[in-house]
């Protein structure tokens, strides 16, 4: 199976493909390294990346910016960061990249716990997670040719602990390697439309 990870530079990339490369054909994309580059802002460049790889069996999205602060001070310009960023550029992902999948082949993105677990200067990210979700649970009943598109969601990554821990007090983190059983879920499995928690 070719499967596309797109953010795969990044800690939950890299154990997504540790995971997933014993087995299967791995293409890489970040925005400044991997085997192609990306800005998943920019449709134009999702469009040249799929031009690029051709097609493939599976894509996952480990992907996407969000905005932390303290709500009474934030911007719409600052909230509109993980707008465009986590969530549409992951929905771009999928709406451009469903015509370069082969039947039967899958769509992963990932969302995150704050989407049930709201978290002090947090509002942005569940939000755009929530939405996340959202867009999936509708893609699912839409998307042809057998295509099948999931989301994970995790808690906290223990390897992420050092930058993002602060925000999550009391949260139980879980290990990258344990994360990535639920993108092999997604990947192998049969089912569509589901929200893969790993908290």
């Amino acid at each position: 199976m070719k499967i596309l990870v797109i953010g795969g530079t990044g800690t939950l990339g890299k154990a997504v493909i540790q995971e997933l490369s014993a087995d299967h054909e791995i293409v890489t994309a970040g925005k400044t390294r991997g085997d192609f580059q990306v800005d998943i802002t920019d449709e134009n460049s999702v469009k040249a990346l799929f031009q690029s790889t051709g097609k493939v069996d599976a894509i996952i999205a480990t992907t996407g910016s969000l905005r932390f602060g303290p709500l009474v001070e934030m911007t719409a310009a600052q909230f509109n960061i993980g707008l465009q960023n986590k969530l549409l550029g992951q929905v771009r992902i999928a709406l451009i990249g469903q015509s370069f999948l082969n039947d039967g082949g899958s769509i992963t993105l990932t969302s995150g716990i704050i989407a049930d677990e709201p978290i002090r200067q947090g509002t942005n990210a569940t939000t755009v997670n929530a939405a996340v979700e959202g867009f999936v649970r509708g893609a699912a009943i839409e998307l042809p040719r057998g295509i099948r598109i999931n989301v994970v969601s995790p808690t906290v990554v223990e390897e992420s602990l050092k930058a993002y821990g602060p925000f999550f007090p009391g949260f139980e983190a879980a290990p990258a390697a344990r994360v990535t059983k639920a993108y092999r879920r997604s990947v192998e499995g049969a089912q569509t439309g589901r929200v893969y928690k790993v908290w």
